[in-house]
């Protein structure tokens, strides 16, 4: 049984301590743990996983205080930045214990005095992490090989189609048989052109299939602080603006409500690309003709989906959690990433509860052979198609430039597929757009 240990910090300690296993931060004592978890966050998908499995081993006590800001124009990383900014000069109660990551900008906390050690400073060991995917892993391994946050998802990704469309473009919903008909980008346009004639679109719009390519790149997008376009940007580039003539999109951004149209019951979008958490997330709620009434076929476009690989392995984003220099509550930091991270049989219910990819290679090999349904793919079992594609998933290209880049790139060619500028003006407009937020590259 999983005990807790008691650790504070205090401007009085010395060296670096060991306590009970658990490797105290420099400034680390023993003492009673703060009464305030902090947790900065940017939506509430892993406040829902912490609440169903972390929040019930929460010592009696301590309050939970959920700091959540979106996503929007970098506000979440604006607040998050702000804060730690200020770690060291506030009361203990409003120190940073917990904060989330994206891979796109990652590094930039990874590479930095404001994450802890996983291992060193909280305890989890090399057997804990022994079964999480590799990549998810080297994203937050630091330049001097420290571990430095944990991730409860593998995030590869694949093509999420409708199931009623295919049936009227393909003549069935296999997974298998759909899945060998959009198995390159040859196959993908010939289905694109046949969903066109029967009045739908292939993807909802520009950058629905931006991450199936840019990360199949093989080279970072800096490269000693000269800008690099890999030939998966060009690639994407040239057929989004094919598919924009043509047709077959619908000419809608990401995240917009004409987006998230296609994924309703009246929607006429053959599908979307990504991974687990854009179904869960994303696709479900925006499926819902009655968010009120229980998530089932007949219920909006509910049940109407299915899951294959696609034309090329990818993933795309993921979640991870980082413990934050001068928490006062290293060890309930310490049992969250345990419990949500590392525990097998949490991984295995995330999996089936939330339709999560988990990161753990033992618990999604053992739901791949089971008996398990996904309601909202039609009963579907879509993680064995995940499989070999979360282990192939190299970050080895990652970069502290990737989110700037990636929006961008798309916003520079957003304005060229409207026909608003040509595709010269348009790189001009990504370089300049690049160099006003890192002054330092050239191109």
């Amino acid at each position: 049984m999983k005990r807790f240990f008691t650790v504070a910090l205090t401007a009085l300690a010395g060296a670096v301590c060991m306590l009970s296993g658990i490797s105290c931060s420099k400034n680390s004592a023993p003492g009673a743990e703060g009464k305030v978890l902090n947790i900065y966050a940017w939506n509430v998908e892993f406040k829902e996983r912490f609440e169903k499995y972390c929040q019930p081993r929460i010592p009696e006590g301590v309050t939970v205080n959920w700091i959540i800001t979106p996503n929007t124009d970098n506000a979440y990383q604006k607040k998050l930045d702000e804060a730690l900014l200020r770690q060291d000069k506030v009361s203990a109660d409003k120190k940073i214990d917990i904060f989330l990551v994206e891979s796109d900008y990652a590094l930039k906390y990874v590479d930095s005095d404001f994450t802890l050690d996983v291992i060193k400073d909280l305890g989890i060991t090399e057997e804990d992490v022994s079964e999480q995917y590799k990549y998810t892993k080297d994203v937050m391994t630091d330049k001097n090989g420290n571990l430095k946050g944990l991730s409860w998802q593998a995030t590869p990704g694949g093509f999420v189609y409708r199931r009623s469309i295919a049936k009227d473009v393909l003549g069935t919903d296999d997974p298998d048989t759909v899945g060998k008909a959009l198995a390159d980008w040859g196959k993908f346009d010939d289905v694109a052109a046949r969903a066109k004639k029967k009045g739908y679109f292939m993807l909802s719009g520009y950058a629905d299939d931006f991450r199936a390519f840019t990360d199949n790149m093989t080279t970072p997008w800096v490269v000693d602080d000269k800008i690099h376009i890999d030939s998966q940007v060009t690639k994407w580039i040239e057929q989004t603006k094919r598919y924009t003539d043509l047709g077959y999109n619908n000419r809608a951004a990401l995240w917009t409500p004409e987006s998230n149209k296609g994924m309703t019951k009246d929607g006429k979008v053959f599908g979307y690309f990504g991974p687990a958490w854009f179904i869960d997330f994303v696709m479900v709620p925006n499926s819902l003709e009655d968010p009120n009434a229980p998530r089932a076929a007949g219920n909006g476009s509910y049940g109407d989906w299915a899951f294959c690989k696609g034309p090329q392995s990818f993933s795309w984003g993921g979640t991870w959690i980082c413990g934050a220099k001068g928490s006062d509550n290293l060890e309930i930091v310490s049992d969250v990433l345990r419990t949500v991270c590392c525990d097998a049989d949490v991984m295995t219910d995330l999996a089936k509860t939330y339709g999560d990819f988990t990161n753990n290679i033992s618990a999604m090999e053992k739901i791949a052979a089971s008996d398990y349904k996904n309601d909202f793919l039609g009963g579907q079992n879509h993680i064995s198609f995940f499989l070999e594609s979360a282990k192939s998933i190299d970050r080895s290209c990652i970069s502290a430039y990737d989110l700037g880049m990636s929006e961008k790139i798309q916003t520079a060619m957003g304005d060229y597929y409207n026909g608003i500028v040509t595709l010269d003006k348009a790189w001009d407009n990504f370089y300049k757009s690049i160099r006003e937020i890192y002054p330092n590259l050239s191109r």
